[in-house]
């Protein structure tokens, strides 16, 4: 009895114990991306766009899809039939600690892309390799004002970037 006692406090005491070590995160179907900064962007917008001297409005939904590994966000012009329509998936990569955004947009599949972000503060900055260098949107989350800018910049072949467009979004009810 008292070996019996002794075996199962070797084998399931280690188990059971409250301080054992938490478990790693690591990527896969059972790594949730739960995420303060991202989350907030989750819900109902009205997303204003400055871009080449013009301004355009989209809606924008943003949901949890794919057993929360991506936070989907959709972007559709308010005109009928809409000019511009986005897909963009926002997911995390564990094993590296990087942001991962995918962009599907009315432009089709050549001009589709995959950008890695990093996060700083209240900010994510991503960046996509295009054949003619590379493009980054900085998505920055304004607590005080309670809305999104997402700001899309083309780099410059001396290293500079130029402003292409900036999207200020406001929650709608």
């Amino acid at each position: 009895m008292r070996r019996r006692t002794l075996l199962t406090l070797l084998v399931v005491g280690p188990l059971a114990s409250p301080v054992a070590a938490p478990a790693q995160q690591v990527d896969g179907p059972k790594a949730r991306f739960d995420d303060d900064l991202v989350s907030r962007l989750e819900g109902n917008w009205l997303l204003t766009r400055k871009i080449r001297g013009t301004e355009v409005r989209n809606r924008v939904t943003a949901q949890w899809v794919l057993n929360h590994q991506f936070l989907q966000v959709q972007m559709r012009d308010v005109a009928e039939p809409p000019a511009y329509e986005a897909l963009v998936l926002i997911g995390y990569i564990h094993a590296t600690g990087r942001y991962v955004a995918h962009w599907t947009d009315t432009y089709g599949g050549k001009f589709s892309a995959m950008g890695l972000g990093t996060r700083s503060a209240n900010s994510i900055e991503f960046r996509f390799e295009y054949p003619d260098g590379p493009f980054f949107n900085t998505f920055t989350w304004n607590a005080a004002a309670r809305q999104w800018t997402f700001r899309m910049e083309s780099q410059e072949p001396d290293g500079s970037r130029r402003l292409f467009a900036l999207d200020t979004l406001e929650r709608q009810q």
